[in-house]
């Protein structure tokens, strides 16, 4: 049986990894320090409902990944054959209020990340990464092998920090790395930070939705099923050491992709679609665009269709509806 470490379990990709790979047949090592972000009760909640649909096959570790020496206690004695790291401070926004809390979680946390993979015997290793290191970019759709030395926000920096480091671990130690750049995902058991959370929530309440730019924003929605498949895809094919250019330029074996549905979507279609799952209609506050933010995202997906057999299935016409009948069980409202 293969056993594969998720960081970030209780968070919501890590969430749906773990349930995915323990739905196979894999065991899995979740580790989470729960914190409080936002509310460490959808957390719990999480891992509850992994307990109750695996039971013993995902063991639940409270640890903080940035903490070497704690860590190291946490998973003494336990065995693992490839890691999925997803654990990260996320949020733009967040950032430039909080940025020491993205210095320990993205940059600490994945430099101990990394020195855990190598002191395992260089077990292969897949992060999430994020479509924000593509910054201002004006080039749409978003190809990995496009310019990224110009963050908007040091959320974005510490994500491109990560796949620097990464960069330089595959080529002194030839350690299988993967990084994720995740555009936009969304699904049940989302976060509630998330715009397709606060539109819901504000929506359903009769409250007023801040819309930003005036509404002129487009994203690539990725359904987080879709997203799961091209994590455990990527996981299952680790790039190898042949000396070849990877996606991204490297010629270790580290490899970047893109996961996303491969179509920019206007920020309006999804507060529409949201309307209409709800039975609701809008009340749209338009606001000016905020630091940090970028006007479109559009993920080329062609190197993922290509090496990982990565192709998303799941529209928002489709994805939205399953939100918003999520969020109705899981708040009662």
């Amino acid at each position: 049986m293969t056993t594969i470490l998720v960081t970030g379990v209780a968070g919501f990709i890590g969430f749906h990894v773990a349930n995915r790979l323990a739905a196979r047949g894999d065991r899995v090592v979740g580790i989470d320090d729960l914190n409080a972000y936002y509310d460490p009760a959808l957390k719990r909640a999480r891992l509850a409902e992994l307990a109750a649909r695996h039971g013993d096959a995902i063991r639940f570790v409270e640890a903080d990944f940035a903490d070497e020496a704690g860590l190291r206690r946490a998973l003494d004695g336990e065995a693992f054959d490839r890691i999925v790291h997803l654990g990260a401070q996320a949020g733009v926004r967040y950032s430039i209020e909080h940025p020491h809390a993205y210095a320990r979680a993205n940059l600490i946390g994945h430099l101990t990340m990394l020195e855990l993979a190598r002191s395992r015997n260089g077990v292969p290793m897949v992060y999430a990464s994020s479509s924000s290191v593509y910054g201002g970019n004006t080039s749409l759709p978003f190809r990995v092998g496009d310019p990224v030395d110009h963050p908007v926000s040091l959320y974005a920096a510490t994500k491109r920090a990560d796949e620097l480091m990464s960069e330089s671990y595959a080529h002194l130690y030839r350690l299988p790395l993967t990084g994720l750049r995740f555009f936009t995902v969304y699904g049940p058991w989302g976060r509630p930070d998330m715009a397709i959370w606060l539109f819901t929530e504000a929506v359903l309440a009769g409250r007023p939705i801040r819309v930003f730019n005036e509404g002129r924003m487009q994203r690539d929605f990725t359904y987080i099923d879709d997203a799961v498949t091209g994590v455990v895809a990527a996981l299952d094919r680790a790039p190898v050491d042949d000396g070849m250019v990877k996606p991204g330029g490297s010629r270790s074996p580290h490899a970047i992709y893109n996961i996303g549905n491969n179509r920019a979507e206007p920020l309006g279609r999804l507060i529409d679609l949201i309307e209409r799952a709800s039975g609701r209609t809008a009340i749209r506050d338009l606001q000016p665009m905020q630091p940090g933010d970028v006007p479109a995202t559009f993920a080329d997906i062609a190197d993922a269709a290509r090496d990982l057999g990565f192709t998303p299935t799941t529209g928002l016409d489709a994805g939205v509806p399953r939100f918003v009948d999520w969020y109705r069980r899981y708040t009662g409202r």
